[in-house]
């Protein structure tokens, strides 16, 4: 399969050349829609601009709309033509001759300007015997600052990283079919570092593979040695030697240690002057705000956090007077691993263990379940101008159990009119020396980069498929059928704005995506020919849930509201007869404005990406405006359709993963064990969560990580409260909810949402 390739999807025609009106969908909203032709291999929205309310300057200056004619250009196809010779014999040793002409710039040893920064000699001052002076730096403070710069980098080998681009070079075209890199974001990337600002990329993390991965494509674009912010939970010290030799930047123990700790104020003083040389020498900076794959906690990373407050930190003191942040994002049609266990996926990675995990991904997935792999480099924005310009969207804000509580308890009806405030990720390390402004600031730079990264994300052939066939198709769908629904739901990404990893003949496409969810799914052949594809019931629908939550982003507005709908009209009509009402139904505006915020207060904020510039209200405004725009509703008397289309129900059912195990989470209640330490009562409720999938086939919800975010949107809620124990903290129920009624109340309040 060409993926990627200049020739469109050969999609069923959906509409004849006299401009007839028809839709997949018409006859579920009761209305005619305008039918459109498709355009993939035509048109591909350019996704990823910066936000225009938080930084228009460079809205309008780092972009230039030639870029968006810039077609795709698979990064690991090396040929004859990538290097300057040509012959029989360079087209055998392609690989190493393109490797010896990648453009690596000298790295000098900075630490001795390290050792003399401000901040550094300001601590060794106050250290040394005789308080602060100018005299030389004792011997052994001087060691001590070298051991801590030691853990934290070492000069990049021009040797080792020609070495490594060609055995990555060997090793990704093994594993994958291609990696995709549109070259107008290179191009838009290029343009903003001739500004003379250093570049930070910011980017989702998920794969391990990302941190090898995207300094390969990067370096192999021109744009530098990318100097990768790692976790060292993740890497044993053999392998961060290693890397820090490739230009990796590890983060000491002791800079977690606490404000008072002497051992802590110098290591993050020395961090501060190692990033402090960084910028100011351009070279490029990797940090991952997600939290490694497979790790049981909040989406945003808390070390993410400590390095990105380190280059705000920066700019904010002058040493640079501004840094271009560059959202990345790096998608596969199916990560080659995805541990899903905690203690796994923080098992420290040793040099030969990752060698030998090599070799069994190579043997694994072989040739023929190669992936597709897109990386995303959304428009770059100024730090400097989102700084100056993001602190006039912050209002006040209140706590989830201010917000909802009295309403799920039935004390009050008004939801008030201000913001969630809801932090899931602890501040640690040199985070903790910033100011209580700053660290907000940090934060919400966070969520917006984000939101920007997975707003470029492509969505891939494997989470379409995936969506498809568990929201609509659980019982089986021929071949045929899924032919054109896979169509459908392709256009209806690309109207959305979002940009879709894959091209080329439909048929073969999902002969592609089948074969590798083949664990996951049974092909059945049938006498007349055609093919029947039956999801596999048990943990195959629980890998399907993780692969259609790709596809959520692209239709969360409309999926939330249709869900806020489907409220309102649940409390008029029998619990046991059906919701679907048959006649028009007037809806209010403002009972259903209420009813999206708080949907919106309940759901959390990792699942949301909520931008913070941007206030509840205004996005309720939005997704009233998608529903009326996909024909949900009529503005005019804002009314339901007539009937009940599919459409909503397969928008309602997309929310369904994660609010049925909130439901679930209300139900256990009375059942768990309480009290317990927070990781014993989420494995308590993970095992019930297992143990209701096998008995009623809810097997989207049984998801450790849901059963995470359950618990601590029940701690913001109120209902469960953390209280210290002798051996740490302890979660209990409140008071507020101890009897039955008032968890009834609870789960009423979440499964009025839930489409059945």
């Amino acid at each position: 399969m060409n993926t990627m390739a200049e020739a469109g999807l050969q999609t069923q025609q959906r509409s004849s050349q006299d401009g007839r009106e028809t839709s997949l969908w018409s006859s579920g909203f009761g209305m005619k829609l305008e039918a459109v032709t498709p355009f993939l291999g035509k048109y591909r929205p350019f996704v990823g601009r910066c936000c225009q309310t938080c930084t228009p300057k460079s809205w309008e200056s780092l972009f230039h709309r030639s870029i968006m004619d810039l077609g795709f250009c698979n990064v690991i196809l090396v040929k004859e033509d990538n290097t300057r010779f040509r012959g029989w014999l360079v087209r055998r040793l392609c690989y190493f001759l393109w490797s010896l002409e990648q453009h690596i710039p000298p790295c000098q040893d900075a630490s001795q300007k390290i050792m003399e920064s401000t901040g550094v000699r300001n601590v060794i001052s106050g250290r040394a015997p005789g308080g602060a002076g100018e005299g030389p730096v004792p011997s052994h403070v001087k060691k001590e600052v070298q051991r801590i710069l030691g853990h934290i980098q070492a000069p990049p080998r021009p040797f080792l990283l020609r070495l490594s681009s060609w055995a990555l070079l060997r090793f990704l075209n093994r594993l994958f079919l291609n990696v995709q890199l549109y070259r107008g974001q290179v191009k838009m990337v290029h343009k903003a570092a001739q500004a003379g600002s250093p570049l930070v990329f910011l980017s989702t993390h998920k794969s391990v593979l990302d941190g090898i991965l995207l300094p390969f494509v990067l370096l192999s674009q021109g744009v530098g040695v990318l100097r990768v912010a790692w976790d060292p939970r993740t890497c044993s010290p053999i392998l961060r030697a290693l890397l820090k030799k490739l230009g990796g930047l590890f983060l000491p123990p002791e800079a977690n240690l606490s404000l008072d700790s002497p051992e802590g104020v110098l290591a993050r003083a020395v961090v501060h002057a190692t990033v402090e040389q960084l910028l100011a020498s351009r070279q490029p900076l990797l940090i991952f705000l997600e939290e490694p794959p497979g790790v049981r906690g909040p989406r945003l990373s808390t070390l993410g956090l400590s390095w990105l407050g380190l280059v705000v930190q920066a700019v904010q003191a002058g040493i640079v007077p501004d840094a271009l942040l560059v959202p990345v994002a790096v998608t596969y049609d199916l990560v080659p691993e995805a541990p899903h266990d905690a203690c796994h996926a923080l098992a420290p990675l040793g040099l030969w263990t990752g060698l030998l995990a090599v070799l069994r991904s190579l043997r694994r997935w072989g040739c023929s379940r190669r992936v597709c792999v897109r990386v995303h480099l959304a428009q770059p924005f100024s730090l400097q101008e989102y700084t100056i310009n993001a602190r006039s969207c912050w209002g006040s804000r209140q706590t989830l159990e201010q917000l909802l509580q009295p309403i799920v308890l039935g004390q009050c009806t008004v939801v008030p009119d201000t913001e969630k405030e809801q932090e899931w990720t602890p501040v640690t390390g040199p985070l903790l020396a910033l100011r209580q402004e700053d660290q907000l600031l940090v934060r919400r730079l966070s969520w917006h980069v984000l939101n920007a990264s997975v707003a470029s994300s492509a969505v891939m052939s494997t989470a379409i498929m995936a969506t498809l066939l568990l929201f609509k198709h659980q019982k089986g769908v021929f071949l045929s059928q899924l032919l054109g629904e896979f169509s459908w739901l392709t256009e209806e990404t690309l109207l959305r704005g979002f940009d879709v990893g894959f091209s080329g003949q439909l048929r073969c496409l999902l002969q592609h995506t089948l074969s590798l969810l083949r664990p996951h799914v049974a092909l059945l052949r049938i006498q007349q020919g055609d093919l029947l594809v039956v999801p596999r019931p048990g943990p195959g629908l629980t890998s399907l849930a993780r692969l259609s939550a790709e596809l959520l982003p692209t239709f969360l507005s409309e999926a939330v509201g249709a869900c806020a709908v489907r409220g309102l009209l649940a409390g008029r009509v029998p619990p046991e007869g059906p919701w679907e009402l048959q006649g028009i139904e007037l809806l209010s505006q403002k009972e259903l404005h209420c009813q999206i915020l708080l949907l919106l207060h309940l759901l959390p904020q990792d699942l949301l990406l909520l931008q913070p510039c941007q206030s509840s209200y205004c996005y309720c405004q939005e997704v009233l405006d998608r529903l009326i725009q996909c024909g949900l509703l009529v503005a005019e008397e804002l009314s339901q359709q007539s009937r009940c289309p599919d459409f909503f129900l397969f928008l309602c059912r997309l929310l369904s993963p994660v609010l049925k195990a909130f439901a679930q989470a209300a139900t256990f209640l009375h059942r768990g064990h309480l009290p317990d330490t927070e990781s014993g009562y989420a494995e308590q409720l993970f095992q019930f969560l297992q143990a209701t999938a096998q008995e009623e086939g809810l097997f989207e919800c049984a998801d450790p990580n849901l059963a995470i975010s359950a618990i601590w949107t029940f701690r913001d809620l109120g209902v469960l409260q953390q209280m210290p124990g002798p051996t740490g903290p302890m979660l209990h129920l409140s008071q507020a909810f101890a009897s039955r009624e008032s968890q009834e109340k609870l789960g009423q309040f979440i499964r009025q949402f839930i489409c059945s």
